[in-house]
């Protein structure tokens, strides 16, 4: 694969990571992770496997009836089968007891392409502003 696939490869995890997050739906979501992968998002531990993180994103996103995530791509530097980059996200949220909130952040990401596909390796996820609507 070429640099440019790589990237158009790489991408393509962001906007399926994203686009499971709108529909709710966790095989979409699941597939953009690599089976050793570790996610930083609450808290100072991460959850690791892509099973547990899935069952993890399952578990939050009931305290959420309504998301939607736009995603962009920062800078990414890969090196062979392995990338590394940030990306931003803006998403808007509904919690359970009806709060509406804007949140705008920063994924710190590291990818590994097993068996020719790209996937999440590590995300970390640094709030950059959030704002009760």
């Amino acid at each position: 694969m070429t640099d440019w696939a790589d990237r158009v490869a790489i991408n393509d995890v962001l906007a399926r990571y994203a686009d499971g997050v709108n529909r709710r739906d966790a095989d979409l979501w699941s597939s953009t992770w690599d089976e050793e992968g570790e996610w930083f998002l609450f808290g100072p531990d991460p959850v690791k496997g892509r099973d547990a993180i899935v069952a993890a994103w399952k578990d939050a996103m009931v305290g959420y009836p309504f998301v939607v995530m736009f995603a962009s791509q920062g800078a990414v530097e890969i090196d062979g089968g392995h990338a590394s980059g940030v990306s931003y996200t803006n998403e808007v949220a509904r919690t359970a007891a009806g709060t509406e909130l804007r949140v705008t952040g920063r994924y710190t990401d590291r990818y590994v392409k097993r068996d020719g596909r790209w996937g999440f390796a590590f995300r970390q996820f640094e709030p950059l502003h959030q704002q009760q609507i």
